[in-house]
């Protein structure tokens, strides 16, 4: 008996197939382009294939993991109906206006890459009043989703969150419900809960077991916290250094803050309902590699004294403006003075951003009166140890590096831990 995650990513496609030991049995990755639905078909269907026949016949249940808030409208025979809107688009940042007027303050949807405000956008740009009216309004993992069981309208309350769906009362609310969009919202199930079982065209095609399940998905950023754990408890806090900076602290409330960009997804795990409670920086990965290369930036660290500060305050950003810990459209990026020592000047970033993180945390730990127990760290600069000692100064505690991270295997997890559940 094999469990199978699909994560589909911004940097491409990856299945992990794992037995009920958690232990990885098989793993691929394939390349697609995020903005063309046509290709996100063509990479399941060449992940599905790559899998050994062996563990294909075997499987129980599939998850999929995709980015959050790339989404599309679709007909009610799964065609698209309109562009894909990939999750960074701000096409729709001019609504964002009309959201703020009706959304429960602090709310996450009160952003210009929501998928409420992608979906005003698209409607805006109908031909007709009646066009889209008996469409479906379609995450990435939704489509996917739909690909392999043939229920269109289906998705879960990690991708509904920023469409406005309130994962604490599991339903719509009010204030969404009378914008009486042209469009049907999606029904939401729990991630992980089964949704049907593949389609018998897919288990034909591809050698699937005919009572494997498909589940409900999730997003890529929860798959890969749920990959670094072993199961969640409160206090426990991850933190993905990759392009950008991205904070989780499981709590056992939820908290909503648009005035510092926190917002929480819902966990029910095994018995339990737990709260990621977090916020993504633009600070990160991307701002070290716009200066260095990833060779320059382990030359540089392997000469940094961590426990010496350089006495450089910066706040490092490719261009204005933060989400959190201080969400600002218009906080400027703050590398100066840049001193002529290469060495120095890397040191300095490193620190702002272990600062970011710090501030972060204090916030996050103010906000849900949940202390910090154990943080592991993910991404590319969990494996920098020199980060990690100047990330120690600033947070007072020992950062740990996650033994997985990526999000496919933390579906598989998710379709692994809600069987017992479910059945």
């Amino acid at each position: 008996m094999y469990f199978l995650g699909l994560d589909f990513g911004t940097s491409g496609a990856r299945a992990i197939a794992i037995n009920q030991a958690t232990e990885i049995q098989f793993e691929h990755k394939v390349g697609y382009e995020l903005a063309n639905v046509a290709s996100w078909q063509i990479a399941l269907e060449q992940l599905l294939v790559s899998i050994p026949l062996e563990i294909r016949k075997e499987l129980k249940r599939i998850a999929i993991a995709a980015t959050s808030s790339t989404v599309l409208i679709s007909d009610r025979a799964g065609n698209p109906t309109s562009q894909v809107l990939i999750y960074n688009d701000q096409s729709a940042k001019d609504l964002v206006s009309n959201i703020t007027k009706i959304a429960t303050p602090g709310h996450t949807v009160v952003s210009a890459t929501s998928s409420l405000v992608k979906l005003l956008w698209l409607l805006s740009q109908a031909n007709s009043q009646t066009q889209y009216i008996s469409d479906y309004l379609l995450s990435q993992a939704d489509y996917l989703g739909f690909l392999l069981h043939g229920e269109i309208g289906i998705s879960d309350y990690h991708n509904c969150l920023k469409l406005g769906y309130d994962p604490e009362n599991l339903n719509y609310p009010n204030w969404l419900l009378e914008l009486n969009l042209r469009i049907n919202l999606p029904k939401v199930f729990g991630p992980g809960e089964s949704v049907a079982k593949v389609q018998k065209m897919i288990s034909d095609r591809f050698h699937l077991s005919s009572e494997c399940e498909i589940c409900a998905g999730t997003t890529d950023s929860n798959a890969a916290f749920i990959a670094t754990l072993d199961s969640p408890s409160l206090g426990v806090a991850v933190t993905s250094l990759g392009s950008s900076l991205v904070l989780k602290l499981v709590s056992d409330r939820p908290i909503f803050s648009a005035e510092y960009g926190i917002y929480s997804h819902r966990l029910d795990w095994q018995d339990q309902t737990f709260w990621l409670v977090g916020g993504a920086s633009n600070t990160g990965g991307a701002v070290l590699r716009y200066y260095f290369s990833d060779a320059e930036i382990a030359a540089y660290s392997s000469q940094i004294k961590p426990n010496i500060p350089s006495e450089l305050n910066y706040y490092p950003l490719l261009q204005p403006g933060d989400r959190f810990p201080t969400n600002d459209p218009e906080l400027l990026p703050i590398l100066q003075p840049r001193p002529e020592n290469d060495l120095a000047f890397l040191q300095g970033m490193l620190e702002g951003i272990a600062k970011i993180e710090a501030q972060g945390y204090q916030l996050l730990q103010k906000l849900t009166k949940t202390k910090i127990s154990q943080l592991y760290t993910n991404g590319g600069g969990a494996q920098n140890s020199t980060w990690t000692k100047i990330r120690q100064r600033y947070l007072g505690l020992e950062p740990k590096a996650a033994l997985q991270t990526e999000a496919a295997y933390g579906a598989a997890k998710l379709a692994l831990s809600t069987m017992a559940i479910m059945e």
